[in-house]
């Protein structure tokens, strides 16, 4: 006999299940009979599972609408915020690294600069402290952790490789072009009894984006990080300076070029709101196929290549363009009085437009001669606000004579290539209103950015060699491109096709009409040279000056003497008769010029 629970056990299940017994009845029986018994059990299991199958296929449904919606408002995805900073798997580092690349000047991806750099300047402790990682290889970043033993006896010297990671060089190997050199004495001088310890060192690939590079290097001055590749020292979170014999890093290099030279830099985290390079504590030894670094602490280390300009060069460059800018406002102001005087003498030359738009040049140059003695004399002085107007008047009045030099081209065009239906009413006016008017709208965008203030010129010491008021230093970048050099860069081509023309009309064309005369070569090769003067040559020498120091020299003369070229040939074209003129063609076709628009 079973037991009463067991028993009761078995009626319970039998009761609770009954419409199952009844099921298995019916299944039971013979086909085709079907009585009223098992019908109604049919239409019990129906009520029963039909409302739950029902159920879980509505659950079903909300579930899909639900996560259909949350991926339909799920925002994108932005990994440059500095997001996940302690994360260090493979994914985050490739995810991080992509920033590299996106983060740039022009902001098309928001980024937060400072914690993604404090991201990679911790990658190096994390390694050390947190894992038990020994080597590392990305293709943006090669790293290698070792124990290294405190009481060393020799110094260790570790090869740099970009293409591998980073691995310690045997005494008896050779010493490959880019390596470190970490003395025995660093291992001695760290605190704590510690027999062992383990050091980090990293090659990180840090692209052509804004990451790791500074304000130095927003300049837009041609300075740039070798290679994009920091080289990154550590012994666990220990602050280690001021060793007592240096470390050593050697980069390998070609020669740089003539104007430009190599700076050991390293990354100060506490320089301005982001961090930038700085040299204090390191030595740098050029030499033709390398770079020695010496720097007396640990961290994050790289090799700028930055323009020559010391403290010396940068004075003796200054003191050039002073003198020479102050001769040229001498013959500037001659030429504006000798202007005056032949406007009162003669009666035809009032209605000339030629002499009208190069005493607007030449006022033009006085006034930025007028304005660089005076931004360069005051340098830093005074508040910012004062700042910011003489950087905005210095700009103003350098696109004054960018401008006007491109209308002296373009009348020259007029006067020797184009000569028929050349007639403008209100010529001088309207060339007056485009010479003093395009840049005052130029400098008023400019300037509604924000873009004056102090700008600082570095030698190769990241010493200051000169302060004057400019376009401010890292921010105003682009506008400076573009309303300096790119508008520069617009006349001045315009101004050398236009003479490139007017050199072919002079010397083919005349020499098949004209009669031919005792040096009239030598007579077409002054009025090309007037003509350049005009038109601006002695500004495209800029061109020439990444070739040397030398080039710079002769730019920061020549160009400084500008005012005194335009007062020579104002007075050859002038002050004489026209039949003893050396360009009396010049003079006549100006004549006519002005004739038909009368």
């Amino acid at each position: 006999m079973a037991p009463l629970s067991r028993k009761g056990e078995k009626e319970d299940t039998g009761s609770q299940s009954g419409g199952a017994a009844g099921w298995g009845q019916a299944s039971s029986a013979k086909p085709g009979a079907r009585g009223p018994d098992s019908c109604r059990t049919l239409v019990a299991w129906a009520r029963m599972a039909m409302p739950r199958a029902l159920g879980a296929l509505l659950l079903q449904l909300l579930l899909l609408l639900a996560l259909g919606q949350e991926n339909h408002i799920e925002e994108p995805r932005h990994s440059c915020l500095g997001d996940s900073l302690d994360e260090y798997g493979a994914f985050d580092l490739k995810d991080k690294a992509g920033c590299f690349t996106k983060c740039r000047q022009s902001e098309s991806e928001p980024c937060d600069v400072g914690n993604l750099q404090k991201y990679w300047l911790n990658y190096e402790a994390h390694l050390v402290e947190e894992t038990l990682t020994e080597k590392v290889n990305m293709s943006f970043l090669k790293a290698l952790v070792q124990n290294v033993s405190t009481s060393t006896a020799e110094d260790l010297y570790f090869s740099l490789k970009p293409s591998q990671v980073p691995r310690q060089v045997m005494k008896d190997e050779d010493k490959p072009p880019d390596r470190v050199r970490l003395p025995k004495s660093l291992f001695e001088s760290l605190p704590g009894n510690r027999s062992a310890v383990r050091l980090a060192i990293t090659v990180l690939d840090i692209g052509l984006g804004t990451l790791f590079k500074g304000p130095q290097l927003s300049l837009g001055d041609g300075s740039s990080v070798l290679n994009n590749r920091l080289v990154g020292l550590s012994v666990g979170r220990m602050h280690v300076t001021r060793l007592a014999e240096p470390l050593e890093i050697i980069f390998s290099h070609q020669r740089p070029p003539p104007n430009m030279t190599f700076t050991c830099v390293f990354w100060d985290a506490t320089k301005g709101p982001t961090g930038d390079w700085a040299s204090e504590g390191c030595s740098t030894e050029v030499g033709p196929e390398g770079t020695v670094c010496r720097c007396d602490h640990l961290t994050f280390f790289t090799l700028l290549l930055r323009p020559i300009l010391d403290q010396s060069t940068v004075q003796i460059l200054t003191r050039i363009s002073q003198a020479g800018c102050g001769v040229s406002m001498i013959f500037l102001a001659f030429t504006i009085v000798l202007y005056a005087v032949l406007r009162l003498s003669r009666q035809r030359f009032k209605s000339e437009d030629a002499p009208k738009i190069h005493v607007a040049l030449s006022g033009s140059l006085f006034l930025l001669n007028l304005a660089f003695l005076i931004t360069v004399g005051s340098g830093s002085k005074g508040s910012d606000t004062a700042c910011w107007a003489r950087g905005a008047v210095y700009h103003y009045f350098l696109l004054c004579v960018f401008t006007w030099m491109g209308l002296e081209a373009f009348h020259l065009y007029l006067l020797a290539v184009r000569v028929f239906n050349t007639y403008f009413g209100h010529y001088f006016l309207k060339l007056s209103l485009v010479g003093w008017g395009l840049p005052a709208l130029m400098v008023i965008g400019t300037g509604s950015a924000n873009s004056y203030g102090l700008y600082t010129i570095r030698d190769r010491e990241n010493r200051t060699s000169l302060e004057l008021c400019w376009f401010r230093d890292g921010t105003a970048t682009y506008a400076l491109y573009i309303t300096v050099h790119g508008y520069f860069l617009i006349t001045f081509l315009f101004g050398m096709v236009v003479l490139a023309l007017v050199t072919w009309k002079i010397f083919t064309l005349s020499s098949v009409t004209a009669v031919k005369e005792r040096g009239q070569n030598r007579k077409k090769v002054l009025t090309l040279l007037g003509l350049s003067s005009l038109v601006g040559v002695t500004w495209g020498l800029v061109i020439l000056t990444p070739l040397g120091l030398s080039t710079v020299y002769i730019f920061a003369l020549f160009n400084s003497l500008q005012g005194v070229f335009i007062c020579c040939w104002f007075t050859v074209l002038y002050l004489p008769s026209q039949s003893t003129t050396v360009s009396s063609s010049t003079a006549r076709l100006d004549q006519a010029h002005s004739a038909s628009q009368e």
